[in-house]
């Protein structure tokens, strides 16, 4: 789990937190209450599809267009249990709470480092992918 996880608030605006995602040299935000409760997470890829590529107003608050529901993990959790909730909810990141405080967040690339085993990251990598993007797997090529 990596401890410092880059947050916001849901009425930033989605330019401000593409700018975060870009200084901070992260691929997600956590999008969290006013009481620091994570509620809903957005990805670089969020952004683009859903705000930058539709035509969205780039000021336009970031928590209209947050992934949701958030699958969380929880500190006491063995990384094998984390990855399996990974893949079941097709999900690359995972925040950890502890009592509705954001603690921390494991990805995919935190599994591939600390597992060591570049095939298990490959084979979570792939299912995660073709749950989230199936019609890429199952397109028929010409």
């Amino acid at each position: 789990m990596t401890a410092g996880v880059v947050t916001a608030p849901p009425e930033a605006s989605a330019v401000s937190v593409a700018r975060q995602m870009r200084d901070r040299r992260v691929g997600s935000v956590v999008v969290v209450d006013p009481a620091g409760s994570p509620v809903a997470m957005v990805t670089d890829r969020d952004l683009t599809v859903r705000v930058f590529a539709e035509g969205v107003d780039p000021e336009a608050a970031v928590g209209e267009h947050a992934s949701r529901p958030l699958i969380c993990g929880e500190p006491e959790m063995e990384l094998d249990e984390a990855a399996a909730l990974m893949v079941q909810h097709r999900a690359r990141r995972l925040p950890v709470v502890d009592r509705g405080e954001l603690v921390g967040i494991v990805t995919l690339d935190d599994i591939a480092v600390r597992t060591g085993n570049l095939e298990v990251a490959q084979r979570m990598t792939a299912e995660v992918i073709e749950g989230a993007l199936p019609q890429f797997y199952f397109h028929e090529r010409g």
